[in-house]
């Protein structure tokens, strides 16, 4: 699922985003990282030994979305008890979240409740006009899929993943996970590659239907044990997130349609990006906020995966 959705991230659809947006994703980003690590070192006592984990969790979801939740979780080895509890609390608060989102520009300077991004023109040109093709990719896939299609993408995908397996055993020192990334935002820049139908749609059911499963089969007593203090490290991280974004965003005079947008699509990845903007009819923002979500979905592993052993080395 992972690999399926980074064959999507097309470099220069990120460039086009336009500096107004990469600058809003990438305030968001760094509060992201800051609040988890303030939540871990305020309730590491409260979640025990395995809070550098949920550090490297949060900091990654809240990036680029539930996909990168699940590759730093998977890679740590996260119990499945606080694995369960962590994607619980994650649900919650990205539905409240993205309320905010939507009552915060009139707050912001927006009183009438019309968009006002200033997200470059030629971001909302892309390619056949994204709106259709990029924006909804995660939901439909472009053209029909064929059989040439599906082995293709199972290709790219085994293969992605079995080398990155190789790379990993000449340098530990680098996780697996990373590999595999990096193996697949290279191969997205093929253009044969991109001419592929279905990855993304594909990678989203996938990655959906893992994070269901493992709830699934987790014990829900222990999960609501352990609830209330990820409930508030969750919390505590989209709580500076919010801060930085809106308060920074503002001092640099990034426009609320825009923070709002590039809010959406570090905590909720591209497609809580597409709801905001569609939510509030901001064309201009849409495929842009879709391209950082895109982003966040390739940069939330690498730095999700920074930030835990960072805060395993505060805490010891």
């Amino acid at each position: 699922g992972i690999v399926l959705i980074l064959l999507s991230v097309n470099v220069n659809t990120i460039l086009r985003a336009g500096p107004k947006m990469l600058g809003a994703f990438g305030i968001g980003a760094v509060g992201t990282s800051v609040g988890a690590v303030l939540a871990a070192l305020m309730l590491s006592g409260q979640i025990g030994e395995e809070t550098w984990k949920l550090a490297g969790q949060y900091t990654a979801t809240y990036t680029g979305g539930g996909m990168n939740f699940a590759a730093v979780g998977a890679e740590l080895g996260t119990s499945s008890d606080l694995f369960s509890a962590g994607i619980a609390a994650d649900v919650i608060l990205t539905a409240v979240w993205l309320a905010v989102c939507l009552v915060a520009p009139l707050f912001l300077g927006q009183a009438n409740g019309t968009p006002a991004s200033t997200v470059e023109e030629p971001a909302a040109a892309e390619e056949n006009s994204d709106k259709d093709s990029l924006a909804g990719r995660l939901f439909k896939s472009r053209d029909p899929l064929t059989l040439g299609d599906v082995a293709g993408l199972v290709a790219l995908t085994l293969g992605a993943m079995w080398f990155s397996e190789i790379l990993a055993g000449f340098w530990p020192q680098i996780p697996s996970i990373l590999w595999l990334t990096t193996i697949a935002i290279i191969a997205a820049q093929v253009p044969a590659v991109r001419q592929l139908s279905g990855a993304a749609v594909i990678g989203n059911y996938l990655i959906l239907l893992f994070l269901a499963s493992n709830g699934a089969r987790s014990i829900v007593a222990n999960i609501i044990e352990v609830g209330p203090p990820v409930f508030y490290f969750a919390f505590t991280t989209i709580a500076v997130h919010g801060v930085f974004i809106f308060g920074l965003g503002r001092l640099f005079k990034i426009d609320a349609g825009t923070l709002v947008v590039a809010s959406q699509a570090n905590i909720g990845g591209a497609g809580s990006a597409i709801a905001i903007a569609s939510a509030r009819g901001d064309q201009k923002a849409l495929v842009p906020g879709v391209a950082v979500g895109l982003l966040g979905n390739a940069a939330g592993n690498y730095i999700g995966l920074l930030i835990a052993p960072l805060v395993l080395w505060l805490l010891s």
